[in-house]
């Protein structure tokens, strides 16, 4: 599977901004899908994810971290084949390039060895 993720850009503290990634495939429902986000000199941060089961019409299994909980939304739509990550109250530590990811387990995964494939990086950047 491919992965493109776009929306990033320059936004002031406590604004707002949606990023998304497009996956190509058809099998793109059974994938967990996964945001992370790296800076320089830092290792790859988990950010959000989302898993593949609905279960008789409930939300889908989701997972943040605790740096973004109740700020940022991770969301999918399966009939486009993409995911996005909706951040609001935006911080200057929110400033990173964000990365989209795809694991074959399905599920809403945290660590970026269980993800099989990579999108390119979008930059966000949060001014003061």
């Amino acid at each position: 599977v491919q992965l493109q993720a776009f929306g990033g850009g320059l936004v002031q503290a406590g604004g707002s901004l949606r990023l998304s990634c497009a996956a190509s495939g058809r099998t793109f429902s059974r994938y967990g899908m996964g945001w992370f986000r790296q800076v320089p000199g830092k290792e790859r941060e988990f950010v959000a994810g989302i898993g593949y089961i609905s279960w008789g019409g409930r939300d889908y299994d989701t997972a943040y971290a605790d740096s973004v909980k109740g700020r940022f939304t991770i969301s999918r739509d399966n009939t486009k084949n993409t995911v996005y990550l909706q951040m609001n109250s935006l911080k200057p530590e929110d400033t990173a390039v964000y990365f989209c990811a795809a694991t074959e387990s399905g599920r809403a995964a945290a660590t970026p060895i269980t993800y099989d494939y990579w999108g390119q990086g979008t930059q966000v950047t949060v001014s003061s």
